[in-house]
């Protein structure tokens, strides 16, 4: 037997050439196999013609499962703010701003005054145009009272009648000029007459600070069928007179106010005149002050105002149009007390002054 040569081994490229060349003649018709090559799964179905309604339909369907594509939302616009009232000579109402401490923003703009069917002293009804002012919520205290007089900025005054010395009674038994003394004092003034008016009345003509119903003890300090002050009877003498009660006893009502409506009279700035045609020209307009301008003396007018009714008399007078006059030194005496009102200027300083008060480091 003859030897074999020995077999020389097969390098990893030579591998790779075979593989190849064996595949190539595969493919050219060389050898091949007899057994079919495996059957493709989607064969028949890429096979298929696709009728057009299975496009629509298959579209229709992609694009209702498909999340739709946001369309940019145009920026909101700011809402414009509501136009301020403009009076007929042109004067724009000023915009309420947060209000002094203890007070209440009045809007301004046109207010019915007056009544053409109410006193013969308070016709006839007109439309008037006031200027934003502020006004305070309670009337003023016997404790404000006394501590103003404490500071000598006040002259003595008030109450006058026993069990009317309570610190959250208003200040009863003063007269206009400490009225007047005391709302200088804190940087404020009388309100006027109309500014009153409106505070207790509001633009529509309402005859009460809460509408058109009458007084009642559930709404004002007044006197009823259980008797004055809500049937209240005061300590010392004559308790069947009844006392006013401390201030905001009841709810507070149009621009957040309280006792607008019965408690006490209210001292107001103007002079009066025994109606509003008496007085023409001077209680019409803008920001109308009453006879004379509102100046300190006023030939042929000797007394002021007050307003609001109070605990002592029946539902009638507690209405936002009954005006009662009397003489600013209050003799005889009377138990009236106020409330102060400031301009949008005087309420700027006040603001000013209570926030450097409160900026102040403690002593």
């Amino acid at each position: 037997m003859s030897a074999r040569a020995p077999r020389r081994p097969t390098s990893p490229l030579a591998g790779a050439l075979a593989g190849a060349l064996a595949l190539g003649l595969a493919c050219s018709g060389g050898a091949r196999s007899d057994a079919p090559p495996p059957e493709r799964p989607d064969a028949a179905l890429a096979a298929a013609p696709i009728a057009d309604e299975d496009v629509q339909k298959d579209r229709k369907e992609i694009a209702e499962a498909a999340p739709a594509e946001a369309e940019a939302a145009p920026e909101p616009e700011p809402e414009a703010a509501p136009a301020l009232p403009v009076a007929p000579d042109g004067t724009v109402a000023i915009a309420c701003d947060d209000p002094p401490p203890g007070m209440a923003c009045i809007p301004g703009g046109p207010f019915l005054r007056g009544s053409d069917e109410g006193p013969e002293n308070a016709r006839p009804a007109a439309t008037v145009w006031i200027q934003t002012f502020y006004l305070d919520v309670d009337e003023v205290t016997y404790a404000e009272y006394k501590a103003c007089m404490k500071t000598r900025r006040c002259p003595p005054s008030g109450p006058g009648y026993s069990d009317f010395n309570r610190p959250r009674q208003p200040i009863n038994g003063i007269s206009w000029y400490d009225a007047v003394a005391y709302c200088t004092a804190h940087g404020k003034r009388l309100p006027t007459e109309a500014q009153w008016e409106k505070a207790a009345r509001g633009p529509d003509g309402e005859t009460h600070p809460w509408g058109d119903e009458p007084a009642t003890c559930e709404r004002a300090i007044i006197r009823d069928a259980t008797g004055r002050g809500c049937g209240v009877r005061k300590e010392g003498s004559k308790p069947e007179t009844g006392r006013p009660w401390e201030v905001g006893s009841r709810p507070a009502y149009r621009y957040g106010l309280r006792d607008m409506s019965g408690n006490s009279w209210e001292w107001v700035a103007d002079w009066y005149a025994p109606s509003y045609e008496a007085c023409g020209e001077d209680c019409l307009g803008v920001d109308p002050i009453g006879p004379c301008g509102g100046e300190e003396s006023c030939p042929g007018h000797r007394r002021k105002i007050v307003r609001g009714g109070s605990w002592y008399w029946p539902a009638e007078y507690a209405t936002a149009i009954y005006r009662r006059a009397h003489v600013p030194e209050n003799r005889p005496f009377h138990h009236f007390g106020f409330r102060c009102a400031a301009t949008v200027a005087d309420a700027q300083a006040l603001r000013s002054a209570a926030g450097a008060g409160a900026a102040a480091p403690a002593p």
